[in-house]
C-alpha cells in the first residue's frame, strides 16, 4: 500500500544507487573484485611469506634491546654489564619456540595455529583462553609497532613527534587499506622495506665489528658522555633478581609474532607446512642475530637510556631537561657506526621508521583469520568469516583497525605505556599451546607401533616440553614484573573476549536449538490452519494494483485490503474510486484519531491473531524501487519502523512488492556498463581450510 495522505508508497529500496556511491570509492583504495577461484594465486611464497608474517619479530628487533636498558637504568649504568646475559636468555627463549612452533605448523597444518592445538588437546576452554590471549596481543602488537614507529620517525621529523597520536592513527588506517587490497599485495609492498632494514642492521653490525676489533676505531653514542642517575641505587640480592627478570620479561618482546606464521600456514604455497617450518627457522635465525648484534654494539658505543630522561639522565652535572628527545637505542648505535645524518644512517632510519609500521602487518595477516576460524566455531559473528572482494577477511581487518586506534587514543601513542600491556597474551598461548603439543604426542605415541616415527614423535615430545615448561617459567616472570606496570589491562582484555565469546556462543546454540527442525515434522505441527492476507493500501495507483494481483494468486483463505484513515476527505475519495473500480476485494478502513499508521496496523495485526491464534496473517506491502540515492530521502521511511515491529508479532508474514520506477531502470543499464559490478548487498562467505581434525579431549 502506498503511504497515507499522499506520500510514497511503504518502504523504498535504494541498493542500485547506493551500490553506485560506494562501489566506485571501494574500486580506487581496494581494487576490484576477485573471484573465489582466484585464492590459489594469492598464497605466497617464502620470500614474500617473510616479511608478511615475520615482520613483527624481525622489527621488534629495533625497540627489545631499549626495552632492556631502560630497566636495568633504574639501578645506574653499573647494571648495564648485565645486558649481555639477558640478551643470551632471550636467544635460548626465542629457539626454543621457534623449535617447538615447526612441530605446530607439521602437527596442525589447517591454520588454527595455538587455538586448534589448545581446543584439539585440553579442551574448549584452554583453546578459548588462547584465542582471548592471541586477540589481545595482536590488537596491542599493532598499537605498539605503530606508536614505536612513529617516535622513530619523530627523531628525524619534528612535526611527528609534535602529533604523534594524529599520525599514528593515520598510519593505522594507511595500513588498514593496504591489507584490504589483498594479503599478496600487502606482502609485496612490505618486502622491500623489511628486506632493507633487515640489510642495514646486519651492514651496520658488521662495519661497527670491523671498526671496533679489526681497526680499533672507538665508536660513541651520542649519549656515550651522559651519565644515569638511579632511582634505586646499590641494588641487590632479591631486589637486583627482581629488576634482571623485569628486564628479561621486556626483552622478551623481540619474540611477539612469532606464532603468526603457525596461524598462517593455508597462506603459504604448498608444501604448506614445509614451507611455513623454513620460514620459522630463517626468521628466528634473523632476529636473534639482530638482537645480539644491537645489545653489544649499544654495550660497545656506552649507550645510555633512562625511563625518566628530562630527570635521570645527567649531562655535565646537570639533567638534560624535558626539552631533550631520548632516541631508540638503534638509532644512537646507527649514528656511532656511521656517523650522524650520514647515508646510511638517513636510510637505516627511514627502514626502521618504516619497518615499524609494517610490523603491525603480523596482526592485519593473524587476528583476520583467527576471526575467521572464531566466527566458524560460533565463538565471533558470523560476519568475521567474510572474504571481502580481495579475498582477504575485511570485517576482521577493520574491527582489528578501530581496536588498535582505540588503544593509541588512549595512550597517546606512547610505545613506552604500551610496551608494558605487550607480550602478557602471546605468553599465555605460547605455554597453553606447547602443553597441547605434549599431550597431542602423548596420544599418538600409544597408537603408533613404528619404531622410527615412535623416535620423531619422542623427540617432538621433548621439544615440545621443554618449550612449555621454559614458556610457563617465562609466563610467571612477566605476570609477577610488568602486572602493576599495567600488564593487568592486558588480562582485563583477555577477560573481556572470554567471555564475549562465551556469550556468542552460547546465543548462537541457543538460537541453534530453538530453530532444529524435528526429526519426524508432521504437516500438522508447521502448516497453519488458514492465511489471513492484508494489503495495506493508501492510495489506488500501480504499486497497489500490483500487490493486490499478487495477493490474489497466492493461496490464501482470506484477503483484504486495509488502509488508515488520517485524513476523511482522502479515506473518502479512496473509497469512492475503489467501489468505481469495482475491485472484488473488500476495503478495511481503521480510523486513526491521532494521524498514527503504525500502531493501527499493528493492532489490528494482533488482533487477528488473537482471534485465531492457529492462523498465518500475510501482510503485503507495496515498494518504490528507485535508482538515486537522494530519492530514497524523498519518499516515506515509515514501512520500515512498520516492517519492524510486524517482524516481532509471531505468526506474521510480510511480503514486499517491489514496483520498479524509471530512474530503477537508468540505474540498472549503469550498473551493467561497469565492468566488474558487484550486486549491492552481497553477501560472501571465506571458506577456512580446517581439514585436520582430531577428537577433542577435556582438560
Amino acid at each position: 500500500m502506498g503511504v497515507v495522505r499522499g506520500r510514497a508508497p511503504y518502504g523504498t529500496l535504494t541498493i542500485l544507487s547506493v551500490s553506485k556511491l560506494t562501489d566506485v570509492p571501494k574500486r580506487i583504495l581496494i581494487g576490484r573484485a576477485l573471484r573465489s577461484d582466484k585464492l590459489g594465486e594469492t598464497l605466497l611464497p617464502k620470500r614474500i611469506a617473510l616479511p608478511v608474517f615475520a615482520s613483527d619479530p624481525l622489527s621488534s628487533v629495533a625497540y627489545a634491546p631499549g626495552e632492556v636498558l631502560l630497566v636495568l637504568s633504574i639501578a645506574g649504568v653499573s647494571a648495564y654489564h648485565f645486558s649481555p646475559w639477558i640478551a643470551v636468555a632471550v636467544v635460548v627463549l626465542m629457539f626454543t619456540v621457534v623449535a617447538s612452533y615447526r612441530q605446530n605448523v607439521h602437527a596442525y597444518p589447517s591454520g588454527g595455529g595455538d587455538y586448534e592445538v589448545a581446543t584439539t588437546n585440553l579442551g574448549p576452554k584452554a583453546g578459548l583462553t588462547v584465542a582471548s590471549a592471541l586477540l589481545v596481543d595482536y590488537v596491542l602488537t599493532v598499537a605498539v609497532s605503530i606508536a614505536s614507529g612513529v617516535e622513530n620517525l619523530g627523531s628525524a621529523i619534528p612535526f611527528v613527534v609534535e602529533h604523534k597520536t594524529a599520525c599514528a592513527v593515520a598510519a593505522i588506517v594507511l595500513l588498514t587499506l593496504m591489507n584490504l587490497r589483498g594479503v599478496k599485495e600487502s606482502g609485496k609492498l612490505f618486502a622491500i622495506p623489511t628486506y632493507l632494514f633487515v640489510a642495514g642492521v646486519f651492514i651496520m653490525i658488521i662495519w661497527g665489528a670491523f671498526r671496533g676489533l679489526v681497526l680499533g676505531d672507538t665508536m660513541h653514542a651520542p649519549t656515550a658522555d651522559y651519565t644515569i642517575k638511579p632511582e634505586h641505587q646499590g641494588l641487590a640480592g632479591f631486589a637486583l633478581v627482581f629488576l634482571l627478570l623485569r628486564a628479561f620479561s621486556s626483552g622478551c618482546a623481540a619474540l611477539t609474532g612469532v606464532e603468526a606464521i603457525s596461524n598462517g600456514v593455508p597462506a603459504f604455497r604448498k608444501p604448506k607446512s614445509k614451507n611455513a617450518a623454513t620460514t620459522l627457522a630463517a626468521m628466528g635465525l634473523l632476529a636473534v642475530t639482530m638482537f645480539c648484534g644491537i645489545i653489544g654494539l649499544a654495550m660497545a658505543t656506552d649507550v645510555k637510556m633512562a625511563e625518566n630522561p628530562a630527570k635521570d639522565l645527567i649531562n655535565n652535572g646537570s639533567p638534560v631537561g624535558s626539552s631533550f628527545v631520548q632516541d631508540p637505542v638503534i638509532s644512537q648505535v646507527a649514528a656511532a657506526v656511521f656517523g650522524d645524518g650520514t647515508f646510511f644512517f638517513v636510510v637505516l632510519a627511514a627502514a626502521t621508521a618504516l619497518v615499524l609500521f609494517l610490523a603491525a602487518n603480523t596482526a592485519y595477516n593473524g587476528f583476520p583469520l583467527l576471526g575467521s576460524i572464531l566466527a566458524q566455531d560460533r565463538y565471533l559473528p558470523r560476519q568475521l568469516h567474510t572474504r571481502g572482494d580481495r579475498l582477504a577477511f575485511s570485517n576482521g581487518i577493520v574491527l582489528l583497525a578501530g581496536a588498535a586506534i582505540l588503544l593509541v587514543v588512549i595512550y597517546g601513542a606512547d610505545s613506552t605505556r604500551l610496551i608494558q600491556l605487550y607480550i602478557v597474551g602471546v605468553f599465555v598461548s605460547f605455554t597453553l599451546s606447547q602443553t597441547g603439543m605434549v599431550r597431542h604426542w602423548n596420544r599418538h605415541l600409544r597408537a603408533e607401533k613404528d619404531p622410527l616415527k615412535r623416535r620423531h614423535m619422542i623427540r617432538s615430545r621433548a621439544i615440545n616440553t621443554f618449550g612449555a615448561f621454559f614458556t610457563g617459567l617465562v609466563l610467571v616472570v612477566v605476570l609477577a614484573t610488568k602486572f602493576t606496570h599495567g600488564a593487568w589491562v592486558a588480562l582485563l582484555g583477555m577477560v573481556i573476549f572470554y567471555g564475549t565469546m562465551t556469550a556468542i556462543r552460547k546465543h548462537y546454540d541457543r538460537v541453534a536449538e530453538e530453530i532444529a527442525a524435528d526429526e519426524t515434522p508432521s504437516d500438522e505441527s508447521v502448516r497453519p490452519s488458514r492465511v489471513h492476507s492484508i494489503v495495506l493500501v493508501s492510495k489506488l495507483h500501480r504499486p497497489t494494483l500490483r500487490a493486490l494481483a499478487y495477493a490474489k494468486l497466492i493461496r490464501t483463505d482470506h484477503l483484504e485490503a486495509l488502509t488508515i484513515s488520517v485524513d476523511a476527505a482522502e479515506t473518502k475519495a479512496l473509497k469512492e474510486d475503489w467501489e468505481r473500480r469495482g475491485i472484488n476485494v473488500p476495503l478495511k478502513i481503521l480510523d486513526s484519531p491521532y494521524r498514527e499508521v503504525t500502531r493501527p496496523v499493528i493492532e489490528y495485526v494482533k488482533g487477528l491473531r488473537r482471534e485465531s491464534p492457529r492462523d498465518v496473517v500475510s501482510v503485503y506491502i507495496p515498494e518504490y524501487v528507485v535508482g538515486h540515492w537522494y530519492e530514497h530521502l524523498l519518499h516515506n521511511q515509515s514501512a520500515l519502523r512498520l516492517k519492524g515491529r510486524l517482524l516481532f508479532t509471531p505468526g506474521v508474514m510480510v511480503t514486499s512488492v517491489p514496483y520498479q520506477l524509471e530512474s530503477s531502470e537508468a540505474a540498472k543499464k549503469r550498473a551493467r556498463r561497469r565492468a566488474n559490478w558487484t550486486a549491492p548487498g552481497s553477501v560472501r562467505r571465506g571458506p577456512v581450510e580446517r581439514k585436520h581434525k582430531e577428537p577433542t579431549h577435556k582438560g
